[in-house]
């Protein structure tokens, strides 16, 4: 086992300050109080999903780092939503307004740490070495910001990093700098000047949701560290959202790494919520997705987790058993149970993903 690492999942997408903004849900308190309080019927599910993650669960499943995005949901979105925007200065204000949660909770509750330098990251590390206290144990969040439409123009990007944002994903559907999901294209002049405004601050780079002319172009031309916080094989499911074979090699010679997605949706052709049951699809085919990710590039190196889990669906869309963020730990047995080895299931839960903060924080 690689031991410069305590053995943790590292999260890399969790829409933790949307979900307060659009829902209320409070991350300090349980998932499993906060269903007591709201409608889990069919019909009030979709498009929101039975909660499942919290602070209290995500220490209990040994999540020790989570990325908390910054979404602002364009006035386009399929998926409504109380805020949304039509221009950059809408977008700013959702942007800016889900940071302050996130710094109300950090003010709230001394379990959570915001990570922006290496020693922070080192500092919320500690707290998991072996012989810590389950009351000493700390949350980092790292802030990534999802679609860049709230940096108003490109030069604005070092307001967001002097804020504490250390990951710009340029694209969610197509932005002012990006192609993106459902909306095919490459990057724009815009998209091109943020990427080196970007890299001058020594920012990581999210390629998730980058349309594939747009991805390609900025696996070449970004001199910075790079990732794809949360997408799955095109191979399991043949939709632009996901990464094709090609997309997915280019990421591995940069060194990136995919947070793959435990969303039935996005794993299973097909699946929908209301049409097939969640039983459908299991820890085994999220493990499916692992293995192929680790034969194509030929390394463990390259995957980690990106739940995405409360951005949109929740407990009735996810792999059985899947039901709360603190049940990603049984990742670890499932992934012994299918040959994989202690350092490659370390790598794999949080390690890679803590090599990618190493090098790029």
């Amino acid at each position: 086992m690689n031991t410069s690492y305590p053995l943790i999942i590292v999260d890399a997408h969790q829409d933790i300050g949307y979900n307060y903004m659009e829902d209320g849900r409070d991350f300090l308190k349980p998932a499993l109080v906060k269903r007591q309080f709201e409608d889990n019927s069919p019909d009030a599910v979709k498009g929101r999903g039975i909660v499942t993650c919290s602070l209290p669960e995500a220490l209990m499943g040994r999540v020790g780092i989570i990325f908390a995005t910054l979404y602002a949901s364009p006035k386009f979105s399929p998926m409504p939503a109380k805020f949304s925007y039509e221009t950059p200065r809408e977008a700013y204000q959702i942007g800016m307004a889900q940071l302050d949660y996130y710094k109300r909770l950090l003010d709230n509750d001394s379990r959570l740490a915001l990570i922006h330098d290496q020693s922070s990251m080192q500092q919320v590390l500690a707290t998991w070495a072996a012989g810590t206290e389950f009351i000493d144990r700390k949350l980092g969040l790292v802030i990534l910001m999802e679609g860049a439409d709230p940096v108003i123009e490109p030069r604005q990007a070092e307001e967001w990093y002097e804020q504490g944002v250390r990951i710009i994903g340029p694209a969610w559907s197509e932005t002012r700098y990006s192609g993106g999901t459902g909306r095919p294209g490459p990057l724009t002049p815009l998209g091109f000047e943020l990427l080196q405004v970007m890299s001058s601050l020594g920012m990581i780079l999210d390629l998730s949701h980058m349309a594939e002319k747009a991805y390609l172009q900025a696996v070449d031309h970004y001199a910075g560290v790079v990732i794809a916080s949360h997408s799955n094989p095109r191979h399991f499911v043949d939709r632009d959202r996901m990464l094709s074979d090609e997309m997915i090699l280019r990421l591995a010679e940069r060194g990136g790494v995919m947070g793959l997605v435990p969303f039935n949706r996005f794993m299973l052709s097909g699946w929908t919520y209301g049409t097939n049951t969640k039983e459908q699809v299991t820890i085994d085919h999220f493990i499916d997705m692992i293995d192929y990710v680790c034969q194509l590039t030929g390394s463990v190196r390259h995957v980690g987790i990106g739940t995405d889990w409360d951005g949109g669906f929740g407990a009735e869309s996810i792999p059985t058993p899947f039901d709360t963020i603190a049940d990603l730990w049984l990742l670890h047995d499932a992934l012994q149970g299918r040959g994989f080895e202690a350092d490659d299931i370390q790598a794999i839960l949080g390690g890679n993903f803590l090599r990618i903060l190493s090098e790029g924080l």
